[in-house]
Formats: C-alpha cells, structure tokens, sequence
C-alpha cells in the first residue's frame, strides 16, 4: 500500500494521483459506505460504480467484490486486491456484502 506524497498543497495519491488539502484523516471508526453502513477491517464489500485506474490493465467493473478489506487513514479509505491487484479505493464507491 503506498503512503500519501506530501507535496507543496497539501497530499497526493501515490496510486490514483488525487491531491486534498490538510493532514490525512485518522478517524477509522467512522468510515461508510454508499449507503451509510459502518465498515470494519475484514468486511467483505461490493464495487458500486465502474472505476478507472492509472496503469494498463484498465479499470475495475462495477458488481466485483473485495473480500478481507482493511481500512487506513487517508482520502481513500480502503485498501483490497480487485482481480489480484492491490489498490486503494473510497468507500463512497462500495456497498457492504
């Protein structure tokens, strides 16, 4: 799982390249889903809406389902292996199983 890039503004994706302002959020207690279920490392979750990803294997398909998630602190709050990938991806994106 790579860490946030500090730069100049604020922070930077190292998987995606999406940049926020401030200092990564540490609350894991509260993170949820699409439909405002609470989230737990272990939960098993379902990709709600087609994903696009940097690199040539293209994108992640809407219905695939990450089994064993494990929460971190950042603007993308889960991190899972999709199609044996292992990527960081928002919990607005995903519905628990």
């Amino acid at each position: 799982m790579p860490d946030p890039l500090t730069t100049d503004d604020g922070y930077e994706c190292a998987t995606c390249g999406h940049e926020w302002m401030g200092a990564p959020v540490d609350d894991l207690a509260n993170i949820r889903d699409a439909n405002g279920n609470l989230l737990a490392d272990g939960d098993a979750v379902t990709i709600i809406k087609d994903l696009k990803t940097d690199g040539k294997a293209g994108g992640v398909k809407a219905g695939a389902k990450i089994k064993s998630i494990r929460l971190i602190s950042g603007d993308h709050e889960i991190d899972g292996k999709v199609d044996g990938r292992q990527l960081l991806i928002k919990a607005e994106f995903v519905k628990k199983a």
